[in-house]
């Protein structure tokens, strides 16, 4: 045997497997073999940071077939993915096979690859590396602080905040600009404001504008404040005569994106396909692994955890040759198109997220794929090819319209595209409805300067100011990127996170902070201030990046952090309840007291003040004069009593869509006293009996989100989604006490806890039970 090749799935065990051959043996990690144990003293400060690991059931038994492989041969090739965790998987495998006294006079070699391709795998093989330490030694950091943090701020929180779950280096600071953006919202008064608008006739059509001068000066957006202002102007306006006062053209140049970086694949994602973070990951890492395509295993893209957005030469060269071939010579420009990385703190030197082959377009592969791996690997084809494509030109026109006394001025702005370019395969989307999206083009009628304009038409028009938008999934990943706080590897993690705690739920795809979300936050900015300062979370992803290239000792920089951290957990331990009490009350009082009038009396006896109170279940608004006034709210709810059981449940009557497989029953998505459920047609059948019913699974986050797909596979579970083609035996797609699962005779396969997992294709279930069973 040449040699064991380890790598972390069965998935790409496979593929490596058929590009190597039958003289090596490759076997899958499953990911982590250990990890360090959940319990007090897995890192041992005083003893160097020492770290206790334990090993997962898996792990242990990978362990084994390693170590039994490894007397067959004296190689041992390293073959995780090119990042800091697989390096660090890498280097758990060789810590335990050292234990095992497995490794004497083997041969160790790091093989390198970021496309699972056959030639990208015979290079890595031809030209192995030494494990990177570096990189190992940030891992060890990272695992260290994250634990320091968890394992010392959790257990102070559980015991001075009730209800809240845990405490997290990133996740909190994560958590603080959700609750910060939420406050920000219900602080926000919103003011009236008005614009004047007129439809201008001209020899070639109407020209609509808005008014941008009057009386000789510049109309700002809150200039004209009401109606009646707004109606005095109107006045005035429709007195006067008009003509073009000035007429300017260009023609400006717009680039295309550069290629995906796993936080724009995941903002992309969110806006273009409705898919999560954690959702679009999954689906990229099949992608990365690969599909068979005529007998052999073929990776589709390239590694999709990476701050890059550099292609490699020969990327490049295939791209510009498919453009000119595909497009033709106008849509390529004379020299490859650069870019640069403007990721702060941008680590590990990868390329960007492109397909392996510019050749396999989308359309090949739609009998290969599911809907949602063809929908992202189309995603990042065309912003990989558009990426080298020509610059679009974009055609603008501004012209003023002014009254013949020259004291008020119409300005109407118009544009076309003048040639297409990049934009003939991808247009970016946006976050929200206050950034324009300049490919949403209107093109004005011909007019000259000088030439009359009769108005047709003025009206004046109210708005509001709006409060900042929430954050989705796609501005948190922005906003985190921004900062430099996380890793492409940690979004995702992050947001499950969070959701998993109920610090946050997702409605209507944007993230609400629950109240317990909302004291937590209060009680470390109160007590750990530096510790969620967006600043300090940065400057330690720098000074990990600094351990990853060698720069710093691993060792100093838990000393430096320890030594004051410490600090802060010895005075937050003496913390008294009704300290953090006012300290809660203090700072976030208009979120505790939002729905209590301005002098907090209590409704019930009139005598007693409402005061934030902490119960073994958390937090909940109550009288000063108990126990003789037992008057209870719970917080943040202001119509619904803290002891009905809807009172976490929104109510629902919606009707989702016909049943056609029960006689078309209408099926309705309602919410009872113990949730969500659906609801088969609307009233008692001819027997008398009540209509059918299914409850909808907690994990499903946003129960309006259901499709009526979704209604009739929760309707008729177990659900038999087809035959394996190996087994001839059925797949069954089921729920039971823990969440989703694959059922084939008397096994069962876990799913993934979310709404994706009751849209399971065969194909899908077929891929998770081959990995299971390899």
């Amino acid at each position: 045997m040449k040699g064991v090749v380890i790598v972390e799935s069965p998935a790409k065990a496979k593929a490596i497997g058929l590009y190597l051959g039958k003289s090596y043996k490759v076997i899958a990690s499953y990911g982590h073999v250990r990890d360090l144990i959940a319990k007090d003293g897995a890192v041992d400060v005083e003893g160097g940071y020492k770290m206790q690991w334990a090993f997962n059931e898996r792990g242990k038994r990978q362990i084994n077939e390693i170590a039994a492989a490894l007397k067959l041969s004296d190689t041992l090739y390293l073959a995780t993915d090119p990042d800091r965790e697989g390096e660090a998987i890498s280097w758990h495998i060789l810590e335990a096979l050292r234990e095992k006294k497995q490794l004497a006079s083997k041969n160790i070699k790091r093989v390198v690859f970021h496309e699972i391709t056959k030639t990208a795998v015979k290079n890595a093989f031809e030209t192995p590396k030494d494990l990177d330490q570096s990189l190992v030694d940030a891992y060890l950091t990272r695992r260290a602080l994250d634990y320091l943090v968890g394992f010392s701020i959790s257990p102070v929180l559980w015991r001075k905040m009730p209800g809240a779950k845990s405490a997290g280096r990133v996740q909190s600071v994560a958590l603080r600009l959700v609750v910060e953006r939420e406050l920000e919202i219900q602080k926000f008064d919103s003011e009236e404001y008005w614009s004047i608008h007129a439809d201008f006739d001209s020899p070639n059509g109407v020209v609509p504008s808005t008014l941008a001068v009057h009386d000789g000066k510049k109309i700002d957006k809150m200039d004209i404040k009401n109606a009646e202002a707004a109606a005095a102007i109107k006045a005035e306006l429709s007195a006067r005569q008009y003509s073009v006062s000035a007429v300017e053209k260009k023609t400006v140049r717009r680039n295309p994106y550069a290629p995906f970086t796993t936080s724009t694949l995941q903002q992309d994602a969110v806006r273009k396909l409705g898919f999560s973070a954690k959702r679009t990951m999954q689906i990229a890492q099949k992608l990365y692994e690969g599909i068979s395509i005529d007998g052999a295993i073929h990776g589709l893209i390239t590694y999709m955890r990476t701050d890059s957005t550099a292609l490699s030469t020969d990327a490049v060269s295939e791209a510009r040759a498919f453009i000119k071939a595909t497009y033709g010579d106008k849509y390529l420009p004379d020299s490859p198109k650069v870019y640069k990385t403007k990721t702060k703190n941008a680590q590990e030197a990868h390329e960007a997220i492109r397909p392996t082959s510019f050749a396999r377009v989308p359309d090949t592969l739609r009998l290969l794929l599911s809907s949602d791996e063809l929908a992202l690997y189309g995603l990042i084809w065309k912003r990989a090819i558009a990426s080298q494509m020509e610059n679009a030109l974009i055609d603008q026109v501004s012209v003023d319209i002014a009254s013949d006394d020259g004291r008020s001025i119409f300005r109407a702005t118009g544009s076309s595209v003048a040639f297409d370019g990049f934009l003939k395969l991808y247009v970016e989307s946006v976050d929200d409805d206050s950034e324009i999206q300049d490919t949403k083009h209107r093109k004005l009628p011909v007019v000259n300067d000088g030439d009359r304009m009769l108005p047709n038409r003025i009206t004046d028009l109210q708005h509001f100011t709006q409060p900042p938008p929430r954050f989705n999934e796609a501005s948190l990943v922005k906003k985190l990127e921004e900062l430099g706080i996380g890793r492409p590897s940690t979004y995702a993690t992050i947001m499950n996170v969070l959701q998993e705690r109920k610090y946050v739920t997702l409605q209507k795809r944007t993230f609400v902070p629950d109240s317990i979300g909302f004291l937590v936050i209060s009680f470390l900015r109160n007590f750990f201030t530096r510790y969620v300062e967006y600043g300090f979370t940065a400057g330690l992803e720098e000074e990990l990046d600094d351990i990853s290239n060698g720069k710093l000792a691993w060792r100093g920089v838990l000393d430096k952090f320890w030594m004051e951290f410490i600090k802060h957990i010895s005075q937050a331990k003496e913390l008294t309840i009704t300290e953090v009490i006012q300290s809660v009350e203090n700072d976030i009082s208009d979120y505790v007291f939002k729905d209590v009038d301005e002098e907090r009396a209590c409704p019930l006896c009139k005598v007693g003040k409402i005061n934030l109170k902490l119960g073994r279940f958390g937090a909940f608004l109550g009288c000063s004069n108990y126990p003789d006034c037992k008057y209870t709210k719970k917080l943040g709810d202001s119509n619904i009593s803290p002891d009905d059981p809807q009172s976490q449940v929104q109510k629902l009557n919606v009707k989702i869509g016909a049943d056609t497989s029960l006689g078309n029953d209408v099926i309705s998505l309602k919410s009872g006293p113990f949730g969500y459920y659906l609801e088969w047609a609307a009233t008692k059948d001819a027997t008398g009996k009540k209509p059918k019913r299914a409850t909808v699974p907690k994990f499903v986050n946003d129960p309006t989100e259901l499709t009526i797909d979704d209604a009739m596979t929760l309707g008729h579970l177990p659900k038999i989604l087809g035959k394996h083609p190996k087994t001839k035996k059925e797949i069954q797609l089921a729920i039971g006490r823990v969440g989703p699962y694959l059922k084939v005779d008397s096994k069962s396969f876990k799913l993934e806890k979310s709404i994706h997992a009751i849209r399971v294709t065969l194909k899908e279930a077929i891929s998770i039970i081959d990995n299971h069973t390899t």
